[in-house]
């Protein structure tokens, strides 16, 4: 595969480097939405939300990670993701992330405080995004 039909992918979180290699496309949740990154994109950094990042690598292959927030970098043929957290999608609890699901779903629906609903908003996003990303890798296989 030339250079021109990939480009390089680095997903890292503080913790440890979890992927770093060729990608074809990459599509994930950006500050202001959904992006589709291929090579040869314009410049651009932007907060990431929680949500998946969807990787299409050369031989067809699909991976896809769970990442809380963070900043991303795209360059021409360079794309850089900072993560607070990024597990890979095969590495998410799905019951744990169902529970929290439940818990925030809970919390939102009692009403507790102002405090807690904010929490239990962040926390029903992160759930859904991880729920997605199992259920997603459920249809790659």
């Amino acid at each position: 595969m030339t250079a021109s039909k990939t480009l390089r992918l680095d997903i890292a979180s503080a913790e440890q480097e979890i992927f770093s290699g060729q990608a074809e496309m990459v599509f994930l949740t950006g500050e202001m939405g959904e992006l589709g990154i291929a090579p040869g994109h314009t410049p651009l950094i932007t907060k990431l939300k929680a949500g998946n990042i969807r990787t299409l690598l050369p031989g067809n292959i699909e991976e896809i990670f769970y990442v809380n927030s963070g900043m991303l970098e795209v360059q021409p043929f360079i794309v850089t993701v900072l993560a607070d957290t990024v597990v890979r999608a095969r590495d998410i609890d799905e019951a744990a992330a169902l529970q929290a699901k439940e818990r925030a779903e809970k919390t939102l629906h009692d009403r507790a405080s102002e405090i807690d609903i904010a929490r239990a908003t962040v926390e029903l996003a992160e759930a859904i995004a991880q729920v997605n990303a199992v259920n997603r890798i459920k249809k790659v296989k």
